[in-house]
């Protein structure tokens, strides 16, 4: 890159950080004003849930959170475009093997609590979600190559299983009238329910997916296996 050419980048680069300086003063000057907290808590009932926060990120602006999901796919197919996973650690000792054996099902148990109560307390998806995705990483600790994943194939399903059931969700609402992620008031609670049971399992396997770090490997079957020995040479 010539000097001219780095030049006319470093003043494109510093005129693009007055601007947002300029618009971050602007924005704190303005007087201060009504937000939406009134509007968003006045229809809380006709959300299906009775947690603000969750209404907020599952009916009002679901559109973001679709997005959001979409980002964590993305991220894991990147991912995996690398090549295969870097070789497992070392068997552990018996004091982390009898560690993983305990912390695992409870955090597993704690993200499930953590799904259901999100409908009317701190708690949700991404919540749930995170702690399957460290159940995973502490298999991976304890010496499990797979972080506790199931093969490739189940494992490509769960990873688009929230952003698949969030969309096709969308999709049916919008066939049957209601609007694209526009819930019917009776069914609201349900539908939720089901976006988010999907994206929390979607969001643990792509967590965990993503510290093992690679490509999952296919699972090679028994008659794969002997066709593979079969067309070895003989010594």
């Amino acid at each position: 890159m010539n000097r001219d050419l780095s030049l006319l980048i470093g003043i494109l680069v510093a005129l693009l950080a007055l601007l947002l300086l300029w618009i971050f003063h602007a924005t704190l000057a303005l007087a201060p004003t009504q937000g939406l907290g009134a509007l968003a808590l006045e229809h809380l009932p006709e959300s299906g849930v009775s947690n603000p926060v969750t209404a907020v990120l599952l009916n009002y602006r679901a559109y973001d959170t679709l997005l959001e999901l979409g980002v964590l796919l993305a991220a894991l197919l990147g991912i995996w475009s690398l090549g295969p996973p870097r070789p497992g650690f070392q068997s552990a000792g018996p004091a982390l093997t009898a560690m993983a054996g305990v912390v695992v099902p409870l955090t597993i148990l704690t993200g499930g609590y953590l799904l259901w109560a999100g409908g009317h307390a701190p708690g949700g998806a991404f919540q749930a979600g995170a702690l399957l995705g460290a159940a995973g990483v502490v298999m991976r600790l304890a010496g499990r190559p797979g972080a506790g994943l199931p093969g490739e194939a189940w494992q490509r399903w769960l990873v688009v299983l929230g952003a698949g059931v969030f969309t096709l969700v969308g999709l049916v609402l919008a066939v049957t009238g209601h609007g694209f992620l526009t819930y019917p008031a009776g069914l609201a609670k349900w539908l939720i329910l089901l976006i988010e049971t999907a994206a929390t399992l979607a969001i643990g396997a792509t967590l965990a997916a993503a510290y093992v770090g690679g490509r999952p490997a296919p699972i090679r079957t028994p008659a794969h296996t002997h066709a593979s020995s079969l067309a070895e040479p003989r010594r």
